[in-house]
């Protein structure tokens, strides 16, 4: 399946640097990204280092990417692959750039987070821009995406979206929006693939690359995360369940995060008067083996906007970053897009409530911003008005296919 999305940010920031780090979790497809890319090139070399004859060649032949046939005078692609796993590779990325950077196109893609990998070496810093590669969500399958202008304008606004939505939105909560498994629809598959997956990374590249020697307590820790979606996340509940250090569980949910096995939401607590919780939550990019439904739902939500909000940043339409709300008296809305260090739209999940919650209504009036209230129900689309502001309330699968 073609990933038109993520070319066409590839395409655009491509413009202004001829190197691009493309990072996100493992199995989501960076390489058949960066091979569909390559498409587009007469010319172009392919370096994996996980494959043994190739690893050499970084230390034996740096350049060896010259030796490449060509076949007319056009600009070549190189694509390096898993190369972060090189203990130098920032200092031989950072001599490629500065010698050949002008006559190449670069691609350096890795399942590691590229951007803070700590490897030593010399800083990359003003030679690359980058971007993720997500596991596939609704609105890059659904291809309703609406212009982002016309969103940013009117996120709360009547939009027609395409009538097989509902079952695409339906495969992603059984089966995960991992290219493999989405594709194979098949429950079974998904269950033996989720569990070789968590292995792999636990097991193997988290405890190679990070030295990790209590790996049982790690797994241990990962699986209990499980049941703390949606809620804010105690890191010294967590340390007394598994009897480790605070430290101890904080590194370790630091390396889930930068294996892209989750990602954590923070607390927004300006002009919110009460609002004391420091927490974070937790939300999983593998979310389809979550037990509670209403859990996986507000998972799936959180991965499309987290999605949006990531590659509007790419794209440099704005500095978006992604909250949820909580006060003293324990009152919540899920989400909220700030874009500039200003509040601009809050998203309330719900599995079937159609009436705007209480708590949705309360931080819309102390914001003063619209909101949008997602109800895993099909065929729903309401309005309401509060104190001069809009909140719909409309099925989870609309609204969130038109996301650009």
């Amino acid at each position: 399946m073609d990933r038109v999305l993520y070319k066409k940010i590839w395409g655009k920031i491509s413009e202004y640097k001829n190197m691009i780090f493309i990072s996100g979790p493992r199995q989501a497809g960076k390489t058949t990204l960066s091979k569909s890319i390559s498409d587009d090139f007469t010319n172009f070399y392919y370096y994996n280092y996980d494959i043994i004859d190739e690893k050499r060649k970084v230390i034996e032949d740096p350049l060896f990417y010259e030796k490449l046939n060509r076949k007319d005078d056009s600009i070549p692609l190189i694509i390096f692959d898993e190369l972060h796993k090189y203990y130098d590779w920032k200092n031989y990325l950072k001599s490629v750039y500065d010698r050949d950077g002008k006559n190449y196109k670069i691609i350096v893609s890795g399942s590691g987070r590229l951007d803070i990998y700590e490897k030593g070496g010399d800083s990359l810093a003003g030679r690359y821009f980058g971007f993720h590669l997500w596991p596939f969500t609704l609105s890059e399958l659904a291809e309703n995406n609406i212009n982002f202008d016309e969103f940013i304008n009117n996120p709360v606004g009547i939009y027609k979206v395409k009538n097989h939505i509902r079952s695409i939105w339906e495969d992603l909560e059984e089966f995960s929006g991992f290219p493999e498994p989405f594709l194979k629809k098949s429950k079974q598959y998904y269950r033996i693939w989720s569990n070789t997956y968590k292995k792999q990374l636990l097991r193997e590249d988290i405890r190679d690359i990070t030295h990790i020697r209590n790996i049982e307590k790690v797994e241990l820790l990962f699986s209990m995360l499980s049941s703390r979606i949606g809620s804010p996340l105690s890191m010294s509940n967590l340390a007394n369940d598994i009897k480790v250090s605070f430290d101890s569980v904080k590194g370790w949910i630091h390396i889930f995060e930068r294996f892209f096995l989750i990602f954590l939401l923070s607390p927004w607590h300006r002009k919110i008067s009460r609002s004391i919780t420091k927490e974070k939550k937790v939300y999983f990019f593998d979310y389809a083996g979550i037990q509670s439904q209403a859990a996986r739902i507000e998972n799936m939500a959180a991965l499309e906007i987290y999605r949006a909000v990531n590659n509007w940043n790419n794209l440099g339409l704005g500095d978006f970053s992604l909250h949820y709300i909580r006060n003293r008296e324990k009152q919540e809305v899920d989400f909220l897009i700030v874009n500039n260090s200003k509040p601009f739209l809050l998203i309330e999940i719900k599995l079937s409530d159609t009436t705007p919650s209480k708590s949705l209504r309360k931080f819309q009036k102390q914001l003063k911003i619209p909101a949008v209230q997602l109800v895993n129900k099909p065929g729903v689309y309401k309005t309401f008005s509060y104190n001069d502001f809009k909140i719909i309330v409309v099925s989870i699968d609309h609204w969130l296919s038109i996301l650009p």
